[in-house]
C-alpha cells in the first residue's frame, strides 16, 4: 500500500541536521534535501546511521524544523545514508517552496 499522502517536491537543498545517532551521539553535519513536502523530507548525504522514530532538528535557511525519522537506507559501496523524514509540525512554507506547496 502506498503510504505517502502528499506530492513530493523534488528539491536539493542545503540543511544542517542535529541529533543523535543511533549510539546515542550528539552529532552536527550538512546534508542536503531530495525531495521535500510540507509533511516531511527525503535526505541524502547522511554520514551517521539514525534510527526509526528518533526526533532531529533540520536548519534550512533562517527555519529550524523538528521531524521524526520514518526510514533509514544505507546506500551500497558508500557510507552514506538517505532518510525519510516526517515533520513533527505541518508547515507548508517551511521550505519556502509556498507556491509550489499550495493546493
Amino acid at each position: 500500500m502506498n503510504q505517502r499522502r502528499k506530492d513530493r517536491t523534488k528539491a536539493v537543498l542545503p540543511v544542517k541536521v542535529k541529533g543523535k545517532d543511533s549510539t546515542g551521539a550528539l552529532f552536527e553535519e550538512l546534508a542536503h534535501t531530495l525531495d521535500v513536502t510540507a509533511g516531511g523530507a527525503r535526505l541524502g548525504a547522511i554520514r551517521r546511521q539514525l534510527n526509526v522514530l528518533d526526533e532531529i532538528t533540520v536548519f534550512y535557511r533562517q527555519r529550524k524544523m523538528q521531524f521524526r525519522v520514518v526510514w533509514v537506507k544505507k546506500l551500497k559501496g558508500t557510507s552514506e545514508f538517505q532518510v525519510g523524514l516526517q515533520a513533527l509540525v505541518q508547515d507548508k512554507e517551511g521550505w519556502g517552496l509556498g507556491q509550489e506547496q499550495q493546493s
